[in-house]
């Protein structure tokens, strides 16, 4: 055969291939969702990018060691997940969700045992277990730039209000819940002093806001909370005997503590409409569904244990990360009944959801 033949027979194959190769790339861009759900597997320490629709993984980037908890940029390009270790590690993992890798790691120095993350007014919030504190930081300037002491055993969890007027965590070991609330007291700068009645006063010096903690005792083993949508009250499960105990946001009181029969509960979030409230165990109590207005069950699922509990913002589903199962369950909110199940990988925790604007 002639060489000039064969020659153009592998340009042609060639050319063909490039073609198939780059049309598989164009789609595997495209088939990248601009809503995602972001899924922690604690045993292989990955982070999944799942397509909602789909269910298929877009992606799986590297998430440190110890990934407990994941949240997302309020433009949804990033995504910042808390290393725990227990209390014996101190960084922050961040993952391009873009270009889907792995690009920083956040050295929180003294800051140990983060856990519990937030992202409210461009910054990453969270928590330090082991330093009693609470910090946030920001990724525009590179910086941790507030820590402020809760003075709680294992400050855990953690909600930021979207005005950045409230700060919400509960402290496993209190057993506490912390209100911390933007002051208008402030703090700094060189006020005159009262004796010098001549001149000007001099300069003042830089002026920071204060802020003000009223920690309200509630149940034992106090960890997964959340606040209802309508922002007047938080609901707290209480790990050791299987509680929840509600507290007014308003009178910053406990108004009622319930027994919801879920031992071991460690996580606890309101539907968007406010109308269910989920709990998961991990000691094989089984995900509870209560009705938020009347503290009843409404459903039960059995399970050996489930963790992180994700809504989908437009309030159609829930998912539960099955942790000992290794799956995340996907919950129809109107029927309660799991339409699917999703493998990301062993034992799933922490999960977020985000949007690309």
């Amino acid at each position: 055969m002639p060489t000039a033949y064969v020659l153009a027979c592998y340009n042609r194959a060639m050319s063909q291939l490039f073609l198939v190769s780059l049309f598989a790339c164009c789609v595997w861009a495209e088939s990248t969702p601009r809503e995602a759900l972001l899924v922690l597997s604690k045993g292989d320490h990955t982070l999944a990018v799942v397509d909602p629709v789909s269910f298929k993984i877009v992606a799986k980037a590297p998430s440190g060691d110890d990934p407990h908890e994941v949240v997302a940029s309020s433009d949804g390009k990033f995504a910042y997940i808390s290393n725990y270790g227990g209390g014996s590690l101190n960084t922050l993992t961040v993952v391009d969700l873009m270009a889907k890798k792995t690009v920083k790691t956040i050295d929180l120095g003294g800051m140990r045992g983060p856990h519990g993350l937030d992202y409210a007014g461009g910054k990453v919030w969270f928590t330090a277990e082991a330093a009693k504190a609470i910090g946030s930081y920001d990724p525009a300037k590179d910086v941790i730039d507030w820590i402020m002491g809760t003075g709680q055993e294992r400050t855990h969890m953690i909600i930021v209000t979207p005005d950045l007027k409230r700060i919400y965590t509960t402290n496993v070991n209190g057993p506490s819940v912390s209100i911390i609330e933007k002051s208008t007291r402030v703090t700094g700068g060189s006020p005159r002093r009262l004796d010098d009645k001549k001149g000007p006063p001099p300069p003042r010096g830089p002026v920071t806001p204060n802020w003000e903690q009223v920690v309200v005792p509630v149940g034992p083993g106090a960890e997964g909370f959340d606040v209802s949508p309508n922002g007047r009250e938080l609901w707290t499960a209480n790990a050791q005997d299987g509680t929840v105990t509600v507290i007014d946001l308003a009178t910053k009181k406990v108004t009622e503590t319930f027994d919801a029969k879920v031992p071991g509960a460690n996580r606890l979030k309101f539907t968007p409409d406010g109308k269910y409230v989920f709990m998961t165990s991990l000691n094989g109590s089984g995900v509870a569904i209560l009705n938020a207005a009347t503290h009843k069950e409404s459903k039960r699922f059995a399970n050996r244990g489930a963790a992180g509990i994700q809504m989908e913002p437009n309030g159609s589903r829930a998912f539960i990360a099955s942790t000992t199962e290794g799956y995340v369950a996907v919950v129809d909110l109107k029927t309660l009944e799991i339409t699917h199940k999703i493998d990301v990988g062993p034992n799933p925790d922490g999960m977020a959801w985000s949007t690309v604007k």
